[in-house]
């Protein structure tokens, strides 16, 4: 971990809204500089767990295949100890050294004994930073998040790929470590792994941020890996499906309330709230300008609206813009 960053707190905007005993009403130099770059818009990181085809050795060799055979050619796989897998056979050299074949022998004697779910031999990951981010110093950071994170510990390999406008590096690491003790990835630590992985491309001159969604005001829906790259390429069909139910619900009357509306404007509350508390904190530490950029950020905040509505506004936006046209056009 760069050097500060060890024990630094993942940032909880909300309880400094709080009233009572348990308000906070300081701010350390490290959050001081989460707020700057939160407010500031500082290009936030993503790490994902990509949930599906980890449970069988079929479905990781595919993956692996996928990973280090592109169109523009064979990449090979960087792994933890230093070599670069290519060839043939850099799949199955790959899960022969992890003892992947082992591991689900051992996993489905345990099942067949004990029953129970699946469980996977490898955990899928994606480290992605913003367009016009350099490659090398992304896949830097994944390297050095990766050995202190896993080094001695859990097998992995990684990929760069630079085939969408985005760096990302797709990360694979063995579920159970040498010591036997599986990998849980919980809500918590993807968290902590986010703010880690920015803080070691910072530590290489990047710029990069992890806050969360919530503080940035964002309140559009997560998607699955699948339906985000389905998006991504214009063949979503749960997007499509989404915009069809609003043009049924406009054809019908308009559009209902969502039971999660009254939910998403109380969240926006507190967020706005917890914003302002900030702001007053920050005038009391003398930071009157970083102060001023947070009641900016808080005005700027996009409406607390539901996907629905999102949906609605954009398809209102399309016909307004048809209609402008249609008026500007020469009639013949």
């Amino acid at each position: 971990m760069p050097s500060g960053m060890a024990n630094e707190r993942l940032f909880d905007l909300v309880s400094y809204a709080r009233r009572g005993p348990g308000r906070r009403d300081h701010l350390s130099p490290g959050e001081i500089a989460q707020v700057a770059r939160t407010v500031r818009r500082t290009p936030e990181v993503m790490v994902k767990v990509l949930s599906r085809g980890g449970q069988d050795l079929k479905a990781v060799g595919r993956h692996l295949d996928y990973l280090r055979l592109r169109d523009e050619g064979e990449l090979g796989l960087e792994t933890d100890d230093g070599q670069r897998l290519t060839g043939d056979k850099a799949t199955q050299e790959l899960v022969e050294s992890w003892d992947l074949d082992l591991e689900e022998h051992r996993r489905r004697s345990d099942l067949d004994a004990r029953g129970g779910g699946s469980k996977k031999l490898v955990h899928k990951l994606l480290f992605s930073m913003p367009a016009g981010t350099p490659p090398d110093k992304v896949l830097a950071a994944v390297k050095n998040f990766a050995r202190e994170e896993f080094g001695l510990k859990h097998r992995y390999a990684m990929v760069l790929h630079t085939d969408e406008p985005h760096p990302h590096v797709h990360v694979v690491v063995k579920a159970v470590s040498e010591q036997a003790v599986r990998l849980n990835i919980r809500k918590a630590v993807l968290r902590q792994w986010r703010s880690d992985f920015a803080a070691h491309l910072r530590a290489l001159g990047v710029p990069a941020n992890a806050s969360h969604r919530y503080m940035r005001g964002e309140n559009s829906p997560r998607k699955s890996d699948g339906i985000y790259r389905a998006t991504q390429r214009g063949q979503s069909t749960h997007m499509r499906a989404r915009t069809e139910a609003v043009v049924r619900e406009f054809a019908s009357g308009g559009l209902k309330v969502e039971s999660e509306k009254a939910d998403m404007l109380r969240a926006r509350n507190e967020v706005r709230n917890g914003w302002n508390a900030i702001g007053d904190i920050l005038v009391r530490q003398q930071q009157p300008e970083l102060a001023h950029q947070v009641r900016q950020f808080v005005d700027r905040m996009p409406p607390a609206n539901t996907e629905k509505e999102m949906i609605a506004a954009h398809l209102l936006e399309q016909i307004r813009a048809n209609a402008k046209r249609d008026r500007s056009s020469p009639t013949r």
